[in-house]
């Protein structure tokens, strides 16, 4: 049955993929009032997440914010299928690293980097990043249960040369590159709520406790990894810029948690600066204080 599926849909997103801009986010628009008018899809969640993280706007601005966050998690959507055929040029054109001579910087410095980012704006396209950098590019991700459509997210996530990595893999991964002097950069979207189980750290976040993934800087704590936030903004449609921030060059000398707490204040920036290009749609506040 899943592979039924597959077959059916993979040659409509081929031919998705291959559309001009122009008519590829006509259809974009098609997407965005199919799933915000007709199906509604998780609309209960992002309302309740705008209104605990923004209280201080009106019910209009925050209507708002909710229409354009859904236009752009359609557009988000879209751009993970463009990126089955989307030549180099028009990536690097489209995805823009304002200050990559940070990264040359800290790749000099002869450690792995963890790279952290949120689910903001485009972290798909950071793996254009892979591109430009001397060391393995490698990106952490959850694995789907169709293992066919697990295979085309690691090809589409893996164009150029970026290692792919379950979570359930991670340790073990990091552990065998440290082992053999592979130097690599590590990507991670960390921003969403831990299981119950795994909660060791609470932070306020949009004036909300709640607890805060630890992970990144656990591993960054055990491995020696010099850490490094990834801002990515939204120019315009279909364009975006990200800027390099370091968080550590010394991850071990740091007191616990203060790596995920700057983490976490990064994020709280992006959001008050465009809330419209936030993955409202998480459950990022469904255990709180």
């Amino acid at each position: 049955m899943q592979f039924l599926v597959f077959i059916i849909a993979y040659p409509f997103l081929w031919m998705i993929s291959i559309l001009p801009f122009q008519i590829f986010y006509w259809l974009s628009d098609g997407v965005y009032f199919l799933v915000y008018y007709i199906i509604g899809y998780r609309k209960k969640v992002v309302r309740a997440n705008i209104a605990l993280a923004l209280p201080h706007l009106t019910d209009k601005e925050r209507l708002l914010i909710e229409k354009k966050s859904y236009h752009h998690l359609c557009d988000m959507f879209m751009e993970m299928i463009k990126t089955m055929t989307i030549s180099s040029e028009e990536m690097n054109k489209r995805f823009v690293i304002t200050n990559l001579e940070l990264m040359t910087e800290y790749e000099q410095k002869g450690k792995s980097i963890m790279l952290i980012a949120s689910h903001y704006a485009s972290w798909e396209w950071l793996i254009t990043l892979n591109q430009k950098i001397s060391y393995q590019g490698v990106g952490v991700y959850k694995k789907l249960s169709n293992k066919y459509f697990d295979k085309l997210i690691r090809d589409i996530r893996s164009k150029y040369n970026t290692e792919l990595v379950t979570t359930s893999r991670t340790i073990p991964y990091i552990a065998h590159n440290q082992k053999e002097n592979i130097l690599s950069v590590y990507g991670l979207a960390s921003d969403q709520s831990p299981k119950a189980d795994r909660i060791f750290h609470w932070k306020s976040f949009m004036g909300v406790e709640v607890p805060v993934h630890t992970g990144p800087e656990m591993l960054a704590k055990r491995y020696d990894l010099n850490v490094i936030f990834a801002k990515v903004k939204k120019v315009g449609r279909g364009y975006y810029e990200c800027t390099l921030i370091p968080i550590s060059d010394n991850s071990r000398s740091v007191p616990n948690f203060e790596i995920t707490d700057a983490f976490i204040q990064e994020v709280e920036k992006q959001i008050h600066e465009a809330p419209e290009y936030y993955f409202w749609t998480h459950k990022r506040w469904k255990h709180r204080r």
